[in-house]
């Protein structure tokens, strides 16, 4: 099962020995943060859950790629809400989407990702009914359960956790993500999307992860551990309060 406790690997921690992954979401256009995050350049790669622009395309999500690939070359990536659809393209042409693909971060472990988010209030370019959003994730755990581990990547959060709970308390995640994992059970569920629902969770046996958006110094790390994943939040030094 998942640990929630700092990788050992992480350049925060005493020792390092272990393959591990910067998680971050949520950029919106900015890329002002990346040189703060420890260890970056020394990752096995970046996990993007979605949100690389504000409404824009593949020309606003290069120039925040360019500007990660400059401190670490691996990404993996997909669109969030606020990303038009076309930029989902682009990904695949560079080799590193994620949506609706299953890839692997290690020799037995899979990643699968879900972008976009279900329908919202403000018509955002990539909005989706929750019916897709089963049927992407349907078709892709056909793959990835072949793996002994899986990482799933929504950048919506499953409904009615701490990751998608609104500062009322109201909750607005995917309802077809929270049906997912709790019959399938992935090991970890990397989300976004809901800014002020950094936090960790767990449904059944799933760790669930929202680190926020980076502007704010939320990050996550995911270790890949022959003895199982590890996942951890992070936030700058300097970040502003959530």
């Amino acid at each position: 099962m998942p640990s929630t406790s700092a990788p050992r690997n992480h350049p925060d921690a005493a020792c390092s020995v272990a393959p591990y992954w910067i998680v971050m979401g949520d950029l919106h256009d900015s890329t002002a943060r990346f040189d703060a995050i420890p260890g970056l350049a020394e990752a096995e790669g970046v996990i993007v859950t979605g949100d690389l622009t504000v409404t824009g395309g593949v020309a606003a999500a290069r120039r925040v790629l360019d500007a990660l690939s400059a401190r670490n070359p691996r990404i993996l990536a997909q669109i969030g809400n606020m990303d038009r659809g076309e930029i989902t393209d682009w990904l695949e042409s560079e080799d590193r989407n994620i949506h609706a693909r299953v890839r692997l971060l290690a020799p037995d472990t899979a990643i699968m990702g879900v972008g976009g988010s279900p329908f919202t209030p403000f018509g955002t370019p990539s909005e989706f009914p929750e019916a897709r959003f089963a049927d992407w994730l349907d078709h892709m755990w056909r793959t990835a359960r072949r793996s002994r581990r899986v990482v799933l990547v929504s950048h919506t959060p499953p409904r009615d956790t701490r990751c998608d709970r609104l500062t009322d308390g109201s909750h607005v995640g995917s309802t077809a993500v929270r049906d997912f994992l709790l019959e399938c059970q992935p090991d970890v569920c990397l989300c976004g999307h809901i800014h002020e629902a950094r936090s960790l969770d767990r449904l059944g046996r799933t760790v669930l992860v929202n680190p926020g958006p980076l502007a704010a110094g939320g990050y996550a790390v995911l270790s890949v551990e022959e003895r199982g994943l590890s996942v951890s939040l992070h936030t700058l030094a300097d970040e502003c309060a959530m």
